[in-house]
């Protein structure tokens, strides 16, 4: 036994080379869009004859190694004419491809698979990939294009209701969820309190959402990864776009900086309902704004840079008492290089930063707190032969934590200035991760990411009596705050903590025919950062903190296993996941917990657990003039904090309990039709089971004050959600060959009125005297329209 198990290991590390010992060369290139150069991502290169091919990468860049002859190679991409060429290959050959849109005629190619579709032989699984054009069809809420709602419509994704930030995955929450635009860490993904995204979808190319089997290059969350990445802009012509809406409008400049060698973006979006409020005599404002830029140069076939950012900040005032304001700010610079045609390198320098503000004039005092992040990352990526490719590459994060200061408006409040420490942390990984493919039939991708996080020096730390900051009071079954008996003190150069995880990674995917496979993955990930909230929805008040030495960081084991089918030449596809996950080291909050301006929020919590699994079909459609989804979840997401020592009752006496986030059932449907080149139709039907929530039980009296008796934690639920949404884009002149061009978009959100409940409160009705139930619903039926251009 121990002889075959040495010769597997021996195959599985060798092997990849023993490919190089034939006269193999390499074709590699970049391949664009001919009307801008604006890179591709994921165009398929395909050489029919051999059964083999590869896709090109985030920054467009292809590489393919094959033994000496002569190929006919295919380049094919949703929307474009497909490239079908003869290639002599006998030295390594650098190959530019240029692809133009396909137009409307009887005698062209036009391919129609894209990233959406079902790639049966990759190992990857737990992924989904939607196009901007898919989520620009899909009917919205006031008429703005969202790319966080649309997500939440595919399988193992939903979010805490209408009006509620953030979105869930796989029974997680929504801190677990790593956000990455143009791979820089977004830390709060909403406008208006989760109204709408910050994702301004003229700005964004590709996306791709990674539920599980999540690849070494990616760590830091226990959820999930939204990777999004911006357009680079025209570097051959000027040209703009945009759209007016009701409550928001966006316009965006592309153009070259200097032809065919760089490129700029820029992008604005805005709300301006507010603008209208005086005509109603309300003093109240509610808006946002954001701003997307990007430069990107062309310094030589090997060389390219490019510097990207995005700033944003929503605003929300009431009369003159409250103001609120808050958003991201991010910057990133890039250097992407090619060291061989078949080792592709990106370098990235970082700096995320996420600030919150409010003003409370009633009380006469300001509040400031935020996150910032510096990332230094190298990536690398090695197209060693057909069959076997690597990832591999490091990265250093820098954090720095503001959890509150408080300054008096003016000198008469009464108000003493208060500064919440400053927490700050650093953390290193590495990792590496290999593609491989065994057999025609047999590929697996493998690979570990090893995490280093070190809880750095602050100005005090509380010290308790055996490291515990929280009391168990036995005789009222409570937990209470400890008193601290003295306080650590730092330089800002020490270690209060250090943490290291290896996080191994695999995935399996074997092929049963041409049109079906199986697939399994394991991950293991670690989460060094938490988000202190204790609502369904996060909050902007919401504060971030680091693991440290009264707070461990979160572990996750995840395993899934698939069934994946194509019908009709990919026409339709099937895809059948099961998933079972286990996290360590949960937060959860003991009853009462005060996190607003807690300097010790370690006298709050408690390192619980929690666990989901479930069952997730996905149908789609992907060619015709109708083509959308049915996404169905089952699950169930729970978590559970038992007691420390035996006399401990824990959290909910240390039984498991429904997380927010678990929705039993949920089903979306999601369709478009193409009538004609003028007209086009989409629909979205959803049906969630009711969120968990906690409503009392009983009541009694104490000194004549009512208290209410509160059943346990969330073991009742809302209402199920349901609602149905059309939309129709109406293009008047689809054969203009003027360069101006627009478009009419008409829609209806939740079309038959259903008033879903976001919470339901009970109070005593003054009159009767009776307890009464009241439901608060965020929207009824929503009408919509927009104009969108471009010229």
């Amino acid at each position: 036994m121990l002889p075959l198990f040495k010769r597997i290991i021996f195959v599985i590390l060798f092997c990849p080379f023993l490919f190089q010992a034939q006269e193999n060369f390499t074709l590699s290139g970049t391949i664009v869009d001919n009307q801008s150069n604006e890179t591709l991502i994921g165009v398929n290169v395909i050489l029919p004859t051999q059964q083999t091919g590869t896709v090109s990468n985030e920054y467009g860049f292809y590489s393919i190694t094959l033994p000496k002859g002569t190929y006919v190679i295919q380049i094919s991409y949703l929307g474009y004419k497909t490239i079908s060429e003869t290639i002599v290959l006998n030295d390594n050959l650098t190959k530019n491809f240029k692809l133009d849109e396909a137009a409307e005629s009887l005698d062209e190619v036009i391919v129609t698979e894209d990233i959406e579709k079902l790639n049966i032989k990759k190992p990857q699984m737990s992924v989904n990939s939607l196009s901007i054009k898919t989520i620009k069809t899909m009917p919205v809420v006031l008429g703005e294009v969202d790319v966080i709602k649309s997500i939440t419509l595919l399988p193992g994704v939903t979010n805490a209701g209408e009006g509620s930030s953030g979105f869930n995955v796989r029974g997680g929450a929504a801190d677990q969820n790593l956000i990455l635009l143009d791979e820089a860490t977004i830390f709060n993904s909403s406008h208006l309190f989760g109204f709408f995204s910050v994702f301004n979808p003229d700005a964004i190319k590709d996306l791709k959402l990674y539920k599980g089997g999540i690849p070494a290059k990616y760590g830091g969350r226990v959820s999930s990864v939204l990777d999004i990445y911006q357009k680079e802009g025209n570097s051959k012509s000027f040209h703009m776009n945009g759209g007016i809406g009701l409550i928001s409008s966006r316009l965006l400049a592309e153009g070259p900086i200097k032809k065919n060698k760089g490129s700029f973006l820029i992008g604005g979006r805005s709300s301006y309902a507010h603008l209208f409020l005086p005509l109603f005599d309300l003093d109240n404002v509610a808006y946002f704004y954001d701003l997307n830029t990007k430069l990107s140069y062309n310094i030589n076939e090997n060389n390219n840079v490019y510097l990207s950012g995005y700033f944003g900040r929503d605003v929300f005032k009431i009369s003159d008492s409250f103001e609120n304001s808050f958003g991201n700010s991010v910057l990133n610079f890039r250097w992407n290089h090619l060291y061989s045609n078949q080792l592709f390198s990106n370098l990235s320098l970082i700096y995320s930063d996420y600030y919150y503000g409010l003003k409370l004039s009633f009380v006469g005092f300001d509040w400031m707190s935020g996150i910032k992040n510096f990332n230094l990352k190298y990536d690398f990526k090695h197209y060693i032969s057909n069959n076997f490719k690597l990832e591999y590459g490091l990265n250093s994060m820098y954090y720095n934590f503001n959890p509150g200061d408080i300054n008096p408006i003016d000198g008469n409040s009464g108000i003493n200035p208060f500064k919440l420490i400053d927490k700050y942390a650093l953390e290193n990984a590495i990792y590496i991760d290999a593609e491989h493919k065994l057999s025609d039939k047999l590929s697996i991708s493998y690979g570990a990411r090893l995490s280093m996080f070190h809880r750095l020096g602050q100005d005090e730390l509380n010290r308790y009596d055996d490291n515990s900051p929280l009391t168990y009071n036995e005789s009222l079954g409570i937990y209470e705050k400890a008193e601290p008996n003295g306080t650590y003190i730092y330089d800002r150069s020490d270690i209060i903590e250090s943490f290291t995880n290896l996080e191994p990674r695999l995935a399996v995917a074997y092929q049963l025919n041409e049109k079906s496979s199986v697939k399994a993955s394991y991950n293991r990930m670690s989460q060094y950062l938490h988000l202190l909230s204790n609502t369904s929805s996060p909050t902007p008040l919401d504060v971030w903190a680091p693991s440290g030495k009264y707070i461990e960081p979160q572990l996750l084991d995840q395993i899934a296993i698939g069934y994946f089918k194509t019908f009709k030449n990919n026409t339709y596809s099937l895809e059948v996941e099961s998933f079972y996950k286990t996290i360590q080291n949960r937060i959860d909050y003991i009853d009462g917990a005060d996190l607003i301006a807690n300097n010790a929020i370690e006298q709050v919590i408690l390192n619980g657990e929690g666990r989901a699994y479930g069952l997730e079909v996905l149908l789609k459609k992907n060619e015709g003039k109708f083509t959308g989804w049915l996404a169905y979840t089952l699950s169930k997401s729970e978590q559970r904090t038992p007691g420390r020592t035996a006399n401990e009752s824990g959290i909910n006496n240390g039984q498991w309990y429904n997380t927010p986030y678990d929705k039993t059932h949920d089903i979306s449907i999601t369709g478009s039709y193409e009538l004609n080149k003028k007209w086009s139709f989409s629909s979205n039907l959803i049906f969630q089971t009711g969120q968990p929530t906690t409503f009392p039980n009983g009541q009694y009296q104490y000194n004549d004050i009512t208290i209410p008796n509160y059943e346990s934690r969330n073991s009742s639920r809302l209402p199920s959600y349901h609602r149905l949404d059309i939309a129709v884009n109406y293009n008047p002149k689809p054969d203009t060959t003027k360069k101006f061009k627009g478009e009419w978009v008409f829609g209806i959100y939740n079309i038959y009125n259903r008033k879903n409940a976001a919470s339901i409160s009970f109070s005593e009705n003054r009159n009767t005297g009776n307890n009464e139930a009241t439901r608060l619903a965020i929207f009824g039926i929503v009408p919509s329209f927009s104009y969108n251009f471009k010229f």
